[in-house]
């Protein structure tokens, strides 16, 4: 629509107006029982289709996309009409469309006194019939909103649409109000949802405001004036009311017509469940919250008592067993830590691979610093993104793994700093790609990946091919050093 709008000239204020009007259309659609076509003047005596909208209440008119296309005012006279006179043309008689009678009027969308644009309202003739009360409601609150569009009074400025889904709808339950906020009609589901509220009587003839903020328990002197201005349909506003474990949504437009206030529809749904199952969800989430927190708390514990046992240790190479498995349960608390302070089963690891690189790091020196005592630099590059937990626990490991290699091994009898760095790249078709680079001494000879001893590196290559279903590499680079490279394949839900 924004490529459209801007192809022919309807840009700023303009293009705001009408994004308004169609976030809030499917009002008048289902109301109308007719499709609804939003027309921008093209050239001279031409008119584009940049929207379309079908109803929920009945059948359409249209069975294929129009949007994009163009037509004429000799194809369709009333858009020229509407334009030139700024009135809704409702004069022709139907027309036939794949064997279908349809009706067709035009409606002038006014903004600042000028026409910026013309909503074509074409009805569907086929299943004509007497009308019923309700659509006979339907279609007068069409009529008066068609005008207020006409006059340039809707939609209201600022007003949040039902285009998202999250607000009621014409379906869902409407009630007709008079000019003094009593009610005119009806309709059995907005009736459902006042019974289900406590009321139990007939809404015809009582001031909605006053039946909504009766049903409400109230505190002394106190009164639920949002749900009451709601109900009174006097201002465009949505609200919930809340009665007898059942909340029922309100969401109140104003008839204004010639600028003087007629009366109001106000569009009642029933979200009693939607609310419960939300209520249930967050303390799901919370649960879930808890569980990671006290995940990483029993991990540090576990990696504290380990970090004892190794100080008791009298040999070295159980000392030295006990720190790689305090290190390795380290860095899974660290993916455990992160899941605790987010509602999502997914992590930026980003945060996570700092926190780890700054722990291998940090390994024997005695600052904070990214310099260890042999004086190796630990530095990240690119950027992991987003990953879900299932990814985030085994390459946690996967990185500390490899990084602590690197810092250990790669300088041994070499003088001067060394830097490891730690590479990432996501990529449509190839996942995430993770790279750990050291300037290092290289790899010994006759070094093979499948006759490695090396318990780190048999970890890293069960997490990768394993866990991660991935593909690890061990190579040496060019001048001086190695790289380990560590090629995984996301699901698609995680790819950018």
């Amino acid at each position: 629509m924004d490529e459209l709008l801007a192809e022919h000239g309807v840009v700023g204020a303009d293009a705001d107006h009408l994004h308004r009007l169609v976030a809030d259309w499917q009002l008048l659609a289902d109301l109308s029982f007719a499709d609804l076509t939003l027309f921008v003047p093209s050239r001279v005596d031409r008119y584009v289709a940049v929207a379309q909208m079908r109803p929920t209440t009945g059948p359409t008119a249209y069975q294929d996309d129009v949007v994009g296309m163009t037509t004429t005012a000799t194809a369709r006279p009333q858009l020229a009409v509407a334009v030139l006179e700024r009135r809704i043309c409702r004069e022709g008689d139907p027309v036939w469309l794949a064997a279908v009678p349809v009706r067709e009027e035009a409606i002038p969308v006014v903004r600042d006194g000028r026409v910026i644009a013309v909503v074509a309202r074409d009805t569907n003739l086929a299943a004509a019939r007497t009308p019923s009360r309700l659509e006979i409601a339907y279609l007068n609150s069409a009529s008066e909103l068609a005008q207020m569009l006409a006059e340039g009074r809707w939609p209201y400025p600022g007003e949040t649409g039902s285009d998202d889904g999250s607000g009621p709808r014409v379906g869902d339950g409407l009630v007709q109000l008079d000019a003094d906020g009593s009610v005119a009609y009806a309709s059995p589901n907005a009736l459902s949802a006042y019974r289900r509220l406590g009321h139990l009587g007939d809404l015809i003839g009582l001031q909605l405001a006053e039946v909504t903020a009766g049903l409400t328990p109230l505190t002394p002197g106190a009164r639920d004036e949002p749900a009451a201005i709601v109900a009174a349909g006097r201002i465009p506003r949505q609200g919930e009311v809340e009665a007898r474990d059942a909340v029922v949504q309100l969401r109140s437009i104003p008839l204004r017509p010639g600028g003087q206030h007629i009366g109001a529809v106000v569009l009642v749904r029933d979200v009693t469940e939607l609310r419960r199952r939300e209520r249930q969800l967050i303390g799901k989430d919370a649960t879930i919250r808890e569980i990671h927190h006290r995940v990483k708390n029993n991990l540090q514990t576990v990696a504290a008592l380990l970090r004892l046992q190794a100080r008791r240790m009298a040999v070295p190479e159980a000392r030295a067993a006990l720190e790689e498995s305090v290190r390795r349960i380290s860095s899974i608390a660290v993916v455990h830590e992160t899941l605790s302070g987010t509602l999502d089963e997914s992590v930026h690891f980003d945060e996570i691979a700092d926190r780890i690189a700054s722990m291998v790091a940090d390994v024997g020196a005695p600052d904070p610093g990214a310099v260890s005592q042999r004086g190796v630099r630990v530095t990240r590059q690119g950027t992991f993104g987003v990953l879900p937990a299932e990814v985030a626990t085994p390459l946690a490991m996967v990185v500390a793994e490899l990084l602590q290699n690197a810092v250990e091994h790669a300088f041994v009898g070499l003088d001067g700093p060394g830097t490891v760095e730690l590479v990432a790249a996501r990529d449509a078709d190839a996942g995430l790609r993770v790279a750990v680079l050291d300037d290092g001494r290289g790899l010994p000879a006759g070094f093979s990946l499948d006759g490695s001893q090396r318990l780190g590196l048999q970890i890293v290559r069960t997490l990768v091919e394993t866990e991660l279903g991935g593909r690890l590499s061990v190579d040496g680079r060019t001048a001086r050093g190695t790289a380990v490279t560590v090629e995984v394949t996301l699901p698609e839900r995680d790819r950018p």
